[in-house]
């Protein structure tokens, strides 16, 4: 079983959006007893919270199931469970790194890395901009699923 966490800020908008869209996607290509998918955060201001509603919102317009969730922190021992760590963006990574006490194992990614792009993925709590988080985070999502399957 190939083990994803998908890891940002507060673990309330891209991560846990990131989380809902991959579970679907699995879903959809009947992969689900192939795949664990979690997500969290590198820090410990949302802990216990339940996803943004605009996170919420967005997934209900695309009729993507949201994934019972409240937010977690990433730790230590997640970098030596999981497979992929996937964090949005560049400031996300350097705190994995930091949590993880390195990667030396090669494990943790930027979302858009599968997508070709550096670019972080758009978050949304800066912007309101959903929308745009929703299309970084379908892309990369499909993107990696296509790399995993592929390999």
């Amino acid at each position: 079983m190939l083990k994803i966490l998908f890891v940002c800020h507060g673990n309330i908008c891209r991560s846990t959006m990131a989380e809902s869209v991959m579970t679907h996607l699995v879903l959809q290509r009947h992969l689900e007893n192939q795949f664990e998918i979690a997500s969290a955060a590198t820090s410990r201001e949302e802990i216990g919270n339940s996803p943004h509603y605009g996170t919420v919102y967005k997934l209900r317009e695309v009729g993507i199931p949201l994934v019972p969730h409240r937010a977690v922190q990433m730790t230590k021992q997640d970098y030596e469970y999981f497979d992929y760590l996937i964090g949005m963006d560049t400031a996300n990574i350097r705190n994995m790194t930091r949590i993880a006490g390195g990667d030396s194992a090669h494990k943790i990614y930027k979302l858009l890395s599968f997508a070709g792009s550096d670019r972080d993925v758009a978050d949304p709590w800066y912007t309101g901009d959903f929308d745009a988080t929703y299309q970084d985070v379908i892309r990369g999502c499909q993107m990696l699923l296509n790399h995993i399957v592929a390999q």
